[in-house]
This record gives C-alpha cells, sequence and structure tokens, in this order.
C-alpha cells in the first residue's frame, strides 16, 4: 500500500511539472508588453524613444518615452497641481481621443489616477516630464495602463467606447507651465486653422470682433443694465455648452456673467450689435469644472444685442 501511494505522488508530481513547463513557455504579461511595445514602434516607424529606467518591482517599468519639449524650475511632486492637456491612443486603433479641448486634467499629480487615468501616466509625469511646461510621447504597456480588465464600456469590438483588455496605450501629454500663454496660442491656433479674420485682442486677453456695430449709445451697457440678447457659447471643438437662448432672446445683467463677457459687452456693444468674443480660461470659469465645460476650458460666445434697459 505505501508503494502505491509513494508512486501515484511520484506521478503526480511529474504531471504537475510539466504543466508549469508549458506555462512557462506563455509569455508572462511583462514579456508580453514588451512584445507588443517593440512591434508597435517598429509598425509605426517611431523612432528616438527611449526606455524608462526607473524601477518597478522585479524590473524596470517597460515604458518608452520621447521628450518633445523639456520644462523648467522646481520638480513636480505628487502634492502638486498639474494643469495637463492629453491624447491616447490603445495600440489596436480601436479607441482613440485625439481632443486635447475635451482632455483636460487640473489638479494634484497625486490623485491623477482617481480621474480614471492609468497608473502608469503618473509615474511617468513624475519620474520623467518632472517639470511644468514639458510635453512628451509615451507608451505604457498594459499592466500599468487598464489591466486585463480594459475601460470603458460595451463591447471590445466597438470604436471608442472601450480600451479592451491588456491594450498598452500611446499618449501625448502636455503639463502646461503658463495658463494665459498657452490659451492665447490654442486661441490663435483656433484662429488660423478656421480662417477667422478680423478679431482684435483686448488688454485683457479675450479676442472679440464686432460683425454688426449696433445703433446705440455707446457705454449705454453697464454693469446692472438689463440687456435683452440671443447668445451661444461653445468650446473651440464646436461643442455647444449653451444654446439656451440662440435663437429665443433672453435678459441678461452683465454683472452675472463671467468677466470677460463682461468687459466684452460693457465695453464694445450696445443696442444692435453682434459680437463674437473668444475668451481665455482665466476670464472664464479658471480651473473649476461647469457642468460639461472642462477646466481650464477657453470659451467663444456669439451674441446679438437687441434692447439695453438702464437699471
Amino acid at each position: 500500500m505505501k508503494q502505491k501511494i509513494f508512486t501515484f505522488l511520484l506521478i503526480a508530481a511529474a504531471g504537475l511539472t510539466a504543466c508549469k513547463k508549458n506555462n512557462d513557455n506563455q509569455p508572462d504579461i511583462r514579456e508580453y508588453d514588451q512584445q507588443q511595445i517593440q512591434a508597435y514602434i517598429s509598425a509605426n516607424g517611431l523612432s528616438d524613444f527611449s526606455a524608462d529606467t526607473t524601477k518597478d518591482g522585479t524590473g524596470t517599468t517597460g515604458m518608452y518615452y520621447k521628450i518633445i519639449t523639456q520644462g523648467t524650475g522646481d520638480t513636480l511632486k505628487y502634492a502638486d497641481k498639474v494643469s495637463m492637456v492629453y491624447t491616447l491612443r490603445s495600440f489596436d486603433g480601436k479607441y482613440i481621443s485625439s481632443d486635447t479641448i475635451a482632455n483636460h486634467y487640473n489638479d494634484y499629480l497625486g490623485h491623477l489616477v482617481n480621474g480614471n487615468l492609468p497608473k502608469g501616466l503618473q509615474l511617468a509625469i513624475h519620474n520623467i516630464l518632472q517639470y511644468k511646461g514639458s510635453s512628451m510621447r509615451l507608451l505604457i504597456p498594459s499592466r500599468l495602463a487598464y489591466g486585463v480588465n480594459g475601460f470603458g464600456s460595451g463591447s471590445i469590438t466597438n470604436v471608442n467606447t472601450r480600451i479592451a483588455g491588456n491594450q498598452s496605450l500611446d499618449y501625448y501629454v502636455h503639463i502646461i507651465g503658463d495658463q494665459d500663454v498657452y490659451d492665447d496660442k490654442v486661441i490663435n491656433n483656433y484662429l488660423t486653422a478656421n480662417n477667422l479674420t478680423g478679431y482684435t485682442k483686448d488688454v485683457l486677453g479675450y479676442y472679440y470682433k464686432i460683425i454688426t456695430p449696433g445703433t446705440g449709445q455707446s457705454g449705454e451697457i453697464t454693469d446692472y443694465a438689463t440687456i435683452t440678447t440671443t447668445y451661444s457659447g461653445s468650446l473651440l471643438n464646436g461643442f455647444a455648452f449653451d444654446e439656451s437662448a440662440k435663437t429665443t432672446a433672453t435678459t441678461l445683467n452683465p454683472y452675472s456673467l463671467i468677466s470677460g463677457i463682461q468687459n466684452a459687452l460693457t465695453k464694445y456693444a450696445k443696442t444692435g450689435t453682434s459680437i463674437s468674443v473668444i475668451v481665455p480660461s482665466s476670464l472664464g470659469y479658471g480651473t473649476n469644472i461647469q457642468n460639461s465645460i472642462p477646466a481650464n476650458s477657453v470659451l467663444r460666445f456669439e451674441f446679438q444685442i437687441t434692447e439695453v434697459k438702464q437699471p
């Protein structure tokens, strides 16, 4: 009996050993990610990428990066607030988010993963990018992205609704150093890209264009005047966040509006004026998220003023 039990244990041990050898023939997640990243670099003709040498457990992070612009100053800490824009693409190309107007982040670097952004991105900003005013392209292995579960909703066969499990990610990230300077560049790029002319920059930093001069008296719109107007508001990607009075007039008091619009209406508008105003984030909602408006958003407004009543 003892001999039979001993023989059975030997056979079982041999079987387990054979299974372990078969498993060892499959790449672990680190190896799999590296294979995927090297294949992606080759397939897309990427050059001048460096391997991150930061230690991560039993090896390095496996991330690859290319610095585009290098900022200066104090190195970023997890306790620092950062203003960031980014784009991302899954390696399989089924998830692409390339709109830096919508892809804004404004919070502590240490909170980045709380906003459903990957751990690898947080590590790379802290360990590689390091400075405000810097930008880079970053390849994040799946284990430092969304892992085996992926991210989003719906079927993985759908486009732009879900990042599949075990997908590595291609990020562009820019940590903004001076928000006012960045916003002004965004506005000028927008004007050029859309062939928009006739806008003038006010000393406060917003841009305005008088479409119809109006027939009222200059200076008749004061902070506490009541104006009757149609208007609309949008982001620079065309997303309309306020069309409630686009065709049906409403009444407004300038003092209750964001500072950029308050100043533009009291300075340049009167009865009959049609005016277009592009407002940098500091004269809009700033670092606050306002309903569907991301933090640090540049805003565009169109006003058609039909009546002005004094308080």
